[in-house]
C-alpha cells in the first residue's frame, strides 16, 4: 500500500503542509508516525482520500464539522441510503446558504451601480460648470 509524505500531498494538493497539519489537529486525517521520536508523518491512501474529499467539500463551502461528518460517514458500515439522505440533507443546506449569499450580492451590486451613476451624473455636472 503506497504512503505519503506531508511533503508530497502538499505538493500534489497544491496546500502548504500547515494545512495538513490543521486537518490533523481537527480529526480529518491520522498519520502514522515513524523516525526518532516519532516526528515523521506516514499518510495512507485513507489519508490521501480524506484530504482529498476533505478539500472538495472546502471547495463547496462546507465547515469542518459537516465534512468530518461526510468524511466519516463514507467509512463506516452504516446503511448507504442513510448516508445518502444525509449528504443530500447537507447540500440543501449549503444551496440556500449560497443562494442567499448570491441574493445578496445581486443587491450590493444594483447599489453599486447606482452609486456609479449617481457620480457620473454629478461628474457630468461638473464638467458642465453646475456644481465645484
Amino acid at each position: 500500500m503506497p504512503t505519503y509524505s506531508i511533503a508530497e500531498l502538499a505538493r500534489e494538493f497544491d496546500i502548504t503542509a500547515r494545512a495538513i497539519r490543521f486537518y490533523e489537529d481537527h480529526g480529518l486525517l491520522a498519520p502514522s508516525r515513524e523516525g526518532a521520536g516519532g516526528r515523521s508523518r506516514v499518510y495512507t491512501a485513507r489519508d490521501r482520500t480524506r484530504l482529498k474529499l476533505t478539500l472538495r467539500g472546502k471547495r463547496l463551502g462546507l465547515t469542518l464539522a459537516e465534512i468530518k461528518s461526510i468524511v466519516d460517514m463514507y467509512e463506516s458500515p452504516k446503511d448507504t441510503v442513510a448516508q445518502m439522505q444525509r449528504f443530500l440533507g447537507v447540500l440543501a443546506h449549503q444551496r440556500d446558504t449560497l443562494e442567499q449569499q448570491r441574493a445578496d450580492i445581486e443587491v450590493a451590486l444594483a447599489e453599486v451601480t447606482a452609486h456609479e451613476e449617481e457620480c457620473r451624473r454629478m461628474l457630468a455636472g461638473a464638467s458642465a460648470g453646475d456644481i465645484n
